[in-house]
């Protein structure tokens, strides 16, 4: 082999770059496919929005068509059993449907006790104030909600709070897009359910369901795309328990 056909140091090193970039690279797409999978399992996907909107959905044009409260609200209230059913027959996780199930049913009652068609909306739109208060009380006081809904998702728990600083900071910024999407939402429906009629108020709602969500869980996606991997307690916990048991065995025999 001649000097020129030898591996210089310079080509090794390029090389082992290029590995480590290629290793690097491969572990960011790794994490982005555990990142949008947690998001996934914890919003309910596709299936979860439809779920979402469909009763409102029926509800409002229905509404639209007739004037009557009762058939607008038993029909919204129906459809949100079905799914219910449906997820029950297929053995589905069934906690996104029977969530629009509660809701649909309180603003069914709502409704029908105070007689105003618009007092449908009103439960679900204290939840989402609510819901947005508890994002950002809950960042301000340094255990972020988002975290708290996702931790045992990526098998971490609570283990950000202490152990990983960078995701903590991840789940906070979140936190607070959760929030304050949730209460700008707020801001645009509160007056209308004083101002507007409940056939506006309802379109308007339906036009807000999905686009503030897909919004918040786009900006969490890119929060946690870019921060540390969770640390896996349950792996931690099985790693200790495995030497313990290694450990007495070794005592064992030496005894």
């Amino acid at each position: 082999m001649t000097s020129l056909d030898k591996p210089t140091a310079t080509d090794h090193d390029s090389e082992q770059t290029e590995a480590e970039d290629a290793h690097g690279a491969h572990g960011a797409r790794a994490a982005k496919a555990v990142t949008e999978a947690a998001l996934f399992e914890a919003f309910g996907g596709l299936r979860g929005m439809v779920e979402t909107v469909l009763p409102g959905l029926l509800f409002v044009t229905i509404f639209t068509i007739n004037k009557d409260l009762h058939i607008s609200a038993i029909a919204a209230l129906a459809v949100s059993l079905l799914l219910v059913a449906v997820r029950l027959i297929r053995r589905d996780t069934v906690k996104h449907a029977f969530s629009g199930v509660f809701g649909v049913a309180f603003g069914v009652v709502f409704a029908m006790m105070t007689g105003n068609a618009k007092d449908f909306y009103l439960p679900g739109m204290i939840y989402t104030l609510g819901l947005a208060l508890a994002y950002i009380v809950t960042t301000l006081a340094g255990v972020p909600l988002i975290g708290l809904i996702l931790g045992p998702i990526f098998k971490e728990n609570l283990s950000w709070r202490t152990r990983n600083p960078g995701r903590k900071k991840a789940y906070a910024k979140a936190s607070w897009a959760w929030g304050l999407i949730l209460l700008a939402k707020c801001a645009i429906l509160f007056p209308l359910y004083w101002w507007a009629d409940t056939t506006q108020l309802g379109w308007v709602l339906v036009a807000l369901k999905i686009p503030p969500f897909l919004l918040a869980v786009y900006l969490t996606w890119v929060f946690l795309a870019k921060a540390p991997p969770p640390i896996d307690v349950f792996a931690e916990m099985e790693a200790q328990e495995k030497a313990e048991k290694e450990r007495k065995a070794a005592a064992q025999r030496e005894a």
